[in-house]
């Protein structure tokens, strides 16, 4: 990403929920101030929340003072507090309309092996040229301009870019996710490391599983926001008992999100499968049944589990009073998390 950046020659296009003012955050403002120096056009979308504590006033006035357009995504106001809530999770480099980044990386050390280390978070992200990279384009100038639910025309065939709400559906990720779990045949697998879904997509994974889908799903033992991985585990006890096989990743914290369906399917992007991707908040992925992208997702997550511990039903009911309490009250709270 930051190569593609340094050596954009017209257009640059950078929308991300987090952008810190840290080791990596500097060395994109860096590479963003020097191509906006030399007359490339550079825009910016940050979230107002997400990039609030981490950013600086530093970072602002440099990309401001170099000529990169800053665009605070929803930032707080009294006329419409509502929106507020409805955050910019999205994360999408694209770079003179030919190479476009999406996924799970923010702009943040912890994404650095270099800077980070061996503790860095687990993630993953792809990039893509030619047409897609075109639309990927298009739909950040859409956002751009206030246009949050519309899609540009993409070709009917191939792998689509998916954008969770549009004017036609308004809950259209949680509409696809449903409609592929019901048609899955062999294997489910999911990444995610926020899994605080609606009962409706559990039960549509139970059913799967109940058909002899062998479904499995990876999410972190670690994390960055606690609360989370009590809101997941208050839900393993019906898909454990329907035999959906449940793993939690040891090594660091994992972010990615992808979901690879019969070794044909798969969706990789910025949404998590939990309640504010599948109603809240803009994300966007990318759906694909590209046999290569499918392998590689796949040996991704058996490579992914063999590294994690699997949860076990037996011990899960013999938990203590203090983790059962602890599910009770950050389910409450799944639709604010």
């Amino acid at each position: 990403m930051l190569s593609a950046t340094s050596k954009a020659q017209h257009t640059i296009k950078l929308e991300t929920y987090i952008f810190a003012y840290d080791q990596v955050g500097k060395l994109f403002v860096d590479a963003l101030v020097e191509r906006a120096r030399n007359k490339v056009e550079v825009r910016v979308i940050l979230d107002a929340v997400g990039s609030a504590r981490w950013s600086s006033q530093e970072l602002i006035k440099a990309l401001r003072d170099s000529g990169v357009e800053l665009h605070w995504f929803h930032p707080w106001s009294w006329q419409h507090p509502l929106r507020y809530n409805r955050r910019d999770h999205r994360k999408l480099l694209v770079v003179d309309n030919n190479i476009a980044f999406l996924g799970g990386f923010n702009i943040h050390k912890e994404n650095s092996k270099k800077i980070y280390g061996d503790y860095r978070w687990r993630d993953t992200h792809i990039s893509f040229t030619g047409i897609k990279a075109k639309e990927a384009s298009q739909l950040f100038d859409l956002f751009w301009t206030g246009h949050l639910r519309e899609l540009p025309k993409q070709i009917s065939s191939g792998s689509q870019l998916f954008h969770n709400h549009t004017l036609a559906c308004r809950y259209r990720l949680r509409c696809e996710y449903a409609a592929i779990f019901k048609r899955a045949k062999n294997t489910i697998f999911i990444t995610t490391p926020y899994f605080v879904p609606d009962t409706y997509i559990i039960n549509q994974l139970v059913k799967a599983s109940n058909r002899g889908v062998d479904v499995k799903l990876l999410v972190p033992r670690k994390s960055d926001i606690r609360i989370a991985i009590w809101a997941s585990r208050s839900l393993y006890a019906p898909m454990l008992a329907s035999g959906i096989k449940i793993y939690e990743y040891l090594p660091r914290v994992l972010h990615s999100k992808t979901v690879v369906v019969d070794s044909s399917w798969v969706l990789i992007g910025t949404a998590n499968l939990d309640y504010r991707s599948l109603f809240i908040n803009y994300e966007l992925s990318l759906i694909s049944a590209n046999k290569h992208l499918s392998t590689t997702l796949k040996n991704q997550f058996l490579n992914d589990i063999s590294q994690a511990e699997r949860v076990s039903l037996n011990l899960w009911f013999k938990r203590g009073i203090r983790s059962r309490m602890a599910g009770v009250v950050a389910s409450s709270l799944k639709r604010w998390l």
